[in-house]
């Protein structure tokens, strides 16, 4: 197994030697989506980056659609001055940059993996994500052209995002899967009934994205208006939208009591919660405010009785408003 050092400590994902901080990067919104992305320049964002490894991160993590491309190598230029094998490096294939639509087929994933090196460049890639499941090619399919990829020494480990407990267990049975991503945060659970079982019987470790809820759970966002026209969130994320985000408010409400009472802001209680969900499990949460990044990275430190996650969880009020808007994601089943 190849260590990192880290000062948040670490976390094993997998069996097969992936080990990370115990708390990641998301790298996508310096560059795509959200409007940080119009409004922070390269030099701010590199400045983020490097802040993030030099308070203890190892993971760090991009895909080739954000941008496209863009992402990829902003953080390739951003992480260059570093040791290479003192961070873990994963980035994501299997959605076309040209028609935005699932593509597993081997001879893309080939293609794609070998311009992520080279926009990132990098002669390999730690973690190699299919990003989004193709339903019209047979998973073994894909999954036996990552394993190439990885006995020819292009990528180290093979991960899955937002894929079905069906799917991780076909894809697992072709090669050992490191990592599964899903989208795991106090107000998006419903992984919690087959996919993340199914993980931890496999061995398979898991990276929690948007673990704030797309910034949600930190109480910044009071209506749509705090939201840019341009940002992703207000069409792509019906949570979002000003009615539910009304609604919604009731939850943060419940994040804030906590945080009031353990004197941490409401992000903080957010993103414990989910390091608190196990040593298997990554979060990445993203950011390009240099403060907030500051506070992210405290939240390891924050620990809850078991009286106070129950009660936590006893009074948060149901979620209003769909992860994704219609046709916003792809369905695996």
């Amino acid at each position: 197994m190849i260590s990192v050092s880290s000062s948040l400590g670490a976390k094993k994902l997998g069996s097969q030697g992936l080990e990370v901080s115990a708390e990641g990067y998301g790298c996508m919104g310096l560059s795509a989506f959200y409007s940080s992305a119009k409004t922070i320049t390269e030099e701010q964002a590199i400045e983020v980056i490097r802040k993030a490894y030099n308070s203890g991160i190892t993971l760090f993590d991009t895909a080739e659609i954000y941008g496209p491309h863009l992402n990829e190598v902003l953080v390739g230029k951003a992480l260059s001055i570093y040791p290479r094998e003192s961070y873990r490096l994963a980035t994501k294939t299997g959605i076309d940059v040209t028609t935005f639509k699932p593509n597993g087929k081997p001879e893309y994933i080939r293609m794609a993996c070998e311009r992520s090196l080279k926009n990132l460049n990098l002669s390999y890639i730690d973690l190699y994500y299919l990003h989004r499941i193709d339903t019209t090619v047979p998973i073994e399919e894909s999954i036996e052209e990552l394993k190439k990829l990885k006995e020819e020494g292009k990528i180290k480990y093979i991960g899955l995002s937002e894929a079905s407990a069906n799917t991780i267990r076909r894809a697992h049975k072709v090669h050992p899967i490191s990592a599964v991503q899903v989208e795991w945060s106090l107000w998006t659970r419903d992984i919690e009934a087959e996919i993340i079982p199914t993980c931890r019987e496999l061995g398979i470790g898991i990276v929690a994205y948007s673990p704030l809820g797309r910034g949600f759970l930190t109480g910044v966002v009071q209506s749509v208006t705090d939201l840019d026209e341009n940002d992703w969130r207000r069409k792509g994320c019906p949570r979002f939208s000003e009615e539910n985000i009304q609604q919604n408010l009731k939850f943060v409400g419940v994040v804030k009591q906590l945080a009031e009472k353990k004197g941490v802001s409401p992000g903080q209680i957010s993103l414990a919660w989910v390091l608190s969900r196990g040593k298997d499990v990554c979060p990445i949460p993203g950011t390009s405010n240099l403060k907030h990044l500051e506070d992210n990275v405290k939240a390891c430190q924050v620990e809850f009785t078991k009286e106070e996650v129950e009660e936590l969880e006893k009074l948060l009020p149901p979620v209003s408003g769909e992860r994704y808007a219609a046709g916003a994601t792809f369905k695996d089943n």
